[in-house]
């Protein structure tokens, strides 16, 4: 073979080799996936500490998210209760209305995933509105504060918005007990911050993009925006004085990172963010 064909056959072998790895290192192995997982509306809501004259929002959004890195996933809260799926407005209590049109377990279903697909499955914290799928993921590992493990299993009836039927075969699941913050996948991409008082083991989700850029999903710390700006706690928090100091770690954590909060129940946030199949990374 000539020489100078054969050099330029291995340029362009080790050029499209080359080409190759540049296209993968440009694709992220970080994807979040937004799932609609219902809604509330609350005719009163000063139960979240706020006077009604302080805000017009009645209406709160319950996400669902999967988070996927490099062929790992971790889904994050499970929205409301499947049996409430495709009811309409259902009253929960006086002036309490919830809705959820489509099963988040359909809508993984859209992206390829079953239930038992998924390796890890985190909460922000045990409440109904946050555990409605729970169950259909006990195979998955479940990442959780020991104090929230010890609340939800041993003193689910005891804590006011458990409903311990709704994550019950979550107790035999294999379980990493959390005492304080956790790095998910063990690279500072995806870590679970510690954050309690809302409930005893709260917690919220720093998510690192390399597009996107910085963001924490807030669980439950604020409900509306003007809870983050007026400092208010919810009447049914566990502690009120450890959610004001979980606030400060918070936001003082949110700074130093130059992340972007998302108030999880934030309805007109929800109504401007990509959802399933569409994803952020």
């Amino acid at each position: 073979m000539n020489k100078n064909v054969a050099a330029w056959l291995l340029i362009g072998v080790f050029g499209l080799a080359g080409c190759g790895e540049s296209e993968q290192a440009g694709e992220s192995k970080l994807k979040l996936f937004v799932f609609d997982c219902g809604a509330f509306t609350f005719d009163d809501v000063t139960d979240f500490g706020l006077s009604n004259d302080e805000t017009p929002v009645r209406d709160l959004f319950v996400p669902c998210y999967l988070i996927e890195h490099a062929g790992s996933t971790l889904f994050w809260d499970a929205g409301l209760a499947l049996d409430l799926v495709g009811k309409g407005d259902v009253e929960m209590g006086p002036g309490v209305r919830v809705r959820y049109q489509r099963s988040v377990l359909d809508q993984l279903h859209d992206l390829g995933y079953a239930p038992t697909d998924i390796d890890f499955v985190a909460f922000s914290h045990m409440h109904f509105d946050h555990v409605g799928a729970a169950n259909a993921f006990k195979a998955s590992k479940l990442l959780i504060q020991r104090t929230e493990h010890v609340a939800a299993f041993e003193h689910g009836a005891d804590n006011p918005v458990f409903e311990p039927a709704l994550y019950s075969e979550l107790a035999t699941s294999t379980t990493t007990l959390l005492d304080g913050d956790h790095d998910v996948f063990g690279d500072g991409s995806v870590i679970i911050v510690s954050a309690p008082g809302h409930t005893p083991g709260h917690q919220v989700l720093y998510i690192d993009f390399p597009n996107t850029g910085p963001l924490v999903l807030s669980g439950d710390l604020y409900h509306f925006r003007e809870s983050r700006a007026l400092r208010r706690t919810p009447v049914f928090n566990t502690d009120a004085a450890q959610t004001l100091a979980s606030m400060d770690k918070v936001e003082a954590f949110i700074k130093e990172k130059g992340a972007t909060l998302w108030i999880e129940h934030d309805q007109a946030l929800a109504d401007t963010l990509k959802k399933a199949p569409a994803f952020y990374d």
